[in-house]
């Protein structure tokens, strides 16, 4: 039996996985932000190359992400060849998630940490009254805040693969970014509405990921070998 022909079928299902997830979050960005708008936020910080501009506002963090591209995929790579060498089932799989989470969610939350221009900490515990004054492009933004988790963490984990337990792990993790910015000081509104938004945003990506949820296959080495008849 071809050993690796067995392996590359999982390695494709996991390329076209990441790249239907890729598709998806950049066609909500495409979607709802005009392509030239883009390119003016990414190109503010060059103006201003300092590290509280790069660092310190919206478009810098946005700016850092995308200049960060090729050292999550390298860092990818670097994880699964690790992983392969050392005999691990579905090191792709893995580390694609793993690195897709962290890059996917972390600018997000780093940008909703960052100091806003209230006065003071705001605490907005009446659903839907921050909704209806929101405008596009933060209900964009909240929707994607936690979309790679809700559509990787299920791959990753098989614990966690199921939507229930997607909008609870969502819905908790937006609960401590809004907590934080209220126990911070950030001068930032902590709004019942932004954990609204940023669990319905994890359960629609979930809601994308499900045929991949299965369990991974086993390699052959994996599978029992059948004992051998005496006298054959």
């Amino acid at each position: 039996m071809d050993h690796s022909a067995s392996l590359a079928a999982p390695t494709r299902r996991t390329r076209r996985m990441v790249i239907v997830g890729l598709a998806v979050l950049g066609a909500a960005l495409v979607a709802f932000v005009p392509g030239r708008m883009v390119l003016m936020m990414l190109s503010m910080p060059l103006r201003r190359p300092t590290w509280q501009v790069w660092f310190g506002t919206f478009n810098g963090v946005a700016l850092v992400t995308v200049l960060a591209l090729p050292l999550a995929a390298l860092a990818a790579w670097a994880l699964a060849r690790r992983r392969s060498a050392a005999g691990a089932t579905s090191a792709w799989r893995k580390s694609l998630a793993e690195v897709g989470i962290v890059y996917g969610t972390l600018p997000w939350v780093w940008m909703i940490l960052l100091p806003g221009d209230e006065d003071g900490a705001v605490v907005s515990l009446v659903p839907l009254r921050d909704l209806l004054v929101m405008d596009q492009g933060q209900i964009v933004g909240n929707l994607l805040v936690f979309a790679a988790l809700g559509f990787l963490v299920p791959l990753r984990f098989v614990a966690l693969a199921s939507v229930p337990r997607i909008l609870a792990l969502a819905a908790g993790c937006s609960v401590l970014v809004e907590t934080a910015q209220y126990v911070l000081r950030l001068d930032r509104v902590s709004s019942v509405d932004d954990v609204l938004l940023n669990t319905a945003g994890a359960v629609l990506a979930a809601l994308v990921s499900p045929r991949w949820w299965r369990a991974t296959p086993e390699t052959p080495s994996d599978r029992p070998r059948p004992t051998p008849v005496p006298g054959r």
